[in-house]
């Protein structure tokens, strides 16, 4: 799409692919696969390792592991839990799941032995493959997690409870059966955080992989020969839409950084020397680039950039834009959906805006009886369900019947995110319509926070909300009255922010620490978070 006329003309004749069976390992990987040099992975690390992996090799290491699995007991319909980084066994695991019919719950490598236990247990994992670091975590929780029988470690000397990935690839099979999948057969589980209570589990079926048509070919404006590189932790549905499903779907290849930490010199480096075309990274990302005098390289191959997670500061999109000729291109779009609005190709970008609904989705922002609002008003930002269901919406909260009941009303689908139209149609983000957190990326509920932090001695109540951060757009920040024989201080506050550090994913800590007398609650004593939360936003 290169103008605005073919943006509506792709959104009027636009219709979902909606086969009664799908298998994306089989359907679309093993298709690329035919071309036995089609490159897949452009892969490299930071201790001079550099491999070039083709989709064939992909659809080869896939099916060995599919009979290391099913010589192990794994079956279809089992769930998996996939804890990587970057390593290149990410991919191929995601793709032996989705071929043999296992689903695949993918989780960050920050998650704590506890947060695991937990995941585990919820969704009843039979296996995990992951690396020494969480194998380790694993072995302290093991004992509490009695559906799991099958642990793989992606590394030598994880012990003798545990299988060596490569040594039984190496010795496995490579002739596998794509599992004859129906679309509404469930594939994939992601946990995200809620407001109230540990995290959901995010159901999706195979034609999740489907529902991001629209974000690898009109959002990431994805080609065959093109090398897209999303600057992603592997354990969010970011990857998902941009490091898996959006571009292959198109035949692109990926280019992937190994690392331990993301250094945004090292990036901008790596962005001059790589013929990386296209990129897809957090506004966080972006806004630690420009610090970096991005104007002082070169970035010959680059053409399309684009950022997803929250809305990006107008400042950094001009400055990026200087340094490369590119606008940032906003998208929105949520671990239950593929991408529902952005600023497509053909779409003129305006600088802070969520742009215009996704071809194949009918968005709106609609009042509390489900009616569509005019133009400049504040409601919730729905998705039309019926009378077509577009593709690549979850299946459900597993287990949690009340709480995917409550996600929709009428004949919409509700976001939990709050918007105002234009006039001209553009979609302008307000706030969460609850007290979920979106920080540099990440979703964090304040429940998990709380629930953290009352487990240390000096703690007698928290209550945990966003707070306003130039770089990471918010952060977490917890309000605490102290137990009886406590005193606030710095030291108590870092004390405290490493306790949670510990407790949980040290992602979830509180950089903000507040020492208050009481919280503001309700009549019937519920804590008051807006309050909290209006007066850390200046809108009390």
């Amino acid at each position: 799409m290169n103008t605005q006329d073919e943006y509506s003309d792709v959104r009027r004749s636009f219709s979902w692919s909606r086969p009664q069976k799908f298998n994306f390992a089989g359907d679309i990987i093993d298709r690329w696969a035919e071309d036995a040099h089609k490159l897949a992975i452009h892969w490299i690390d930071d201790h001079g390792k550099d491999i070039q992996r083709s989709f064939h090799q992909l659809s080869v290491a896939s099916k060995q592991l599919c009979n290391v699995l099913a010589n192990a007991g794994v079956q279809r319909g089992d769930t998996l839990i996939l804890v990587l980084g970057r390593q290149l066994a990410w991919w191929e695991v995601l793709t032996a799941c989705i071929r043999m019919g296992v689903v695949v719950s993918p989780g960050t490598t920050q998650l704590s032995a506890k947060d695991l236990a937990y995941r585990i247990n919820a969704c009843g994992a039979t296996a995990i493959v992951t690396d020494s670091t969480t194998a380790a975590k694993i072995d302290g929780v093991r004992d509490q997690c009695p559906s799991l029988s099958t642990c793989i470690c992606v590394a030598d000397g994880s012990g003798p409870l545990w299988l060596d990935y490569q040594t039984e690839i190496n010795a496995a099979s490579d002739q596998f059966p794509v599992a004859d999948t129906d679309s509404n057969e469930e594939s994939l589980c992601y946990f995200t955080s809620g407001t109230t209570g540990y995290p959901k589990m995010v159901l999706h079926t195979h034609n999740y992989g489907l529902g991001h048509e629209a974000t690898g070919k009109y959002w990431l404006d994805l080609k065959p020969d093109d090398l897209h590189w999303n600057i992603s932790d592997t354990g969010w549905a970011k990857a998902a839409w941009s490091s898996y499903f959006g571009p292959w779907l198109c035949g692109a290849a990926l280019f992937v950084h190994h690392t331990s930490g993301f250094d945004p010199t090292r990036t901008l480096d790596l962005l001059s020397s790589y013929p990386v075309t296209t990129m897809c990274g957090a506004p966080t990302i972006y806004r630690m680039l420009v610090l970096q005098d991005p104007e002082k390289r070169q970035y010959p191959t680059l053409r399309h950039c684009v950022s997803a997670g929250e809305p990006l500061n107008p400042e950094v999109i001009e400055v990026w834009k200087r340094a490369t000729g590119l606008v940032i291109r906003d998208g929105f779009g949520q671990t239950e959906t593929p991408i529902l609005c952005g600023n497509f190709i053909g779409v003129e970008p305006r600088y802070g805006s969520m742009g215009k609904p996704a071809p194949g989705i009918q968005l709106a922002v609609i009042d509390d009886e489900g009616r569509i609002l005019p133009p400049n008003q504040e409601g919730d930002i729905a998705v039309k369900v019926r009378p077509e269901r577009p593709q690549g919406l979850f299946k459900c909260y597993s287990g949690e019947a009340e709480k995917t009941r409550d996600c929709f009303r009428g004949d919409w689908y509700l976001t939990g995110d709050r918007a105002t139209v234009d006039d001209d149609g553009y979609f302008w983000f307000v706030s969460r319509s609850d007290d979920l957190i979106l920080s540099a990326g990440y979703r964090i509920g304040p429940f998990e926070v709380e629930s953290a932090l009352l487990e240390h001695p000096a703690v007698a109540e928290s209550a945990v909300v966003s707070s306003p951060d130039e770089q990471r757009g918010e952060v977490v920040k917890a309000f605490i009255v102290l137990a009886p024989g406590h005193n606030a201080s710095d030291t108590l506050a870092d004390e405290l922010k490493n306790h949670v550090k510990q407790v949980t994913a040290p992602y979830k800590y509180p950089r903000k620490i507040e020492f208050i007398e009481e919280l503001p609650k309700t009549v019937s004593g519920k804590i008051r978070r807006v309050k909290l939360r209006d007066k850390e936003w200046g809108r009390n």
